[in-house]
């Protein structure tokens, strides 16, 4: 294979270089190893090439998961805090609906109430004239049969 080759001769270059003296650096020629090394990229196979695409498209798919995931629960909590809010409300708004309902029927209560007595007090007054009328009747009659 062409790129263990070029490895191969990568490494002969450092090993052949020029030993810089009290120290372990290694003088080499740059260009010769950087034509090197530009063969290697050249020369690795299309596989590789594909595989850092998709580590890259990968990280990209994730990152955007990742994203949506945060906006999907954002918006489940706003929803949330809608559905309570408004469930809120309409408690607020059952109990306020009770409320009035026991008033209207307290003072219906007080309107039939009221109506009753207003009414006996009618008939207890008819009743009181009629008793009137019928002794005032009563005695005229024994007036005109005593004359």
């Amino acid at each position: 294979m062409k790129i263990i080759a070029l490895l191969n001769e990568l490494e002969s270059i450092l090993n052949e270089g020029t030993h810089v003296p009290f120290s372990s650096k290694v003088m080499v020629n740059t260009e010769e190893a950087l034509e090197i090394i530009q063969e290697i990229m050249l020369s690795l196979p299309d596989e590789i090439k594909q595989a850092q695409w998709i580590k890259e498209e990968r990280k990209k798919i994730l990152l955007e998961a990742q994203k949506e995931s945060e906006k999907i629960l954002n918006d489940a909590e706003s929803k949330i805090r809608s559905m309570v809010d408004e469930n809120q409300i309409t408690q607020s708004a059952y109990q306020e609906a009770q409320e009035i309902r026991k008033k209207a029927e307290e003072i219906s209560r007080e309107i039939r109430k009221s109506t009753n007595e207003y009414a006996d007090s009618i008939l207890k007054d008819l009743q009181s004239q009629l008793k009137e009328v019928s002794e005032t009747l009563e005695l005229n009659r024994k007036q005109l049969k005593g004359k």
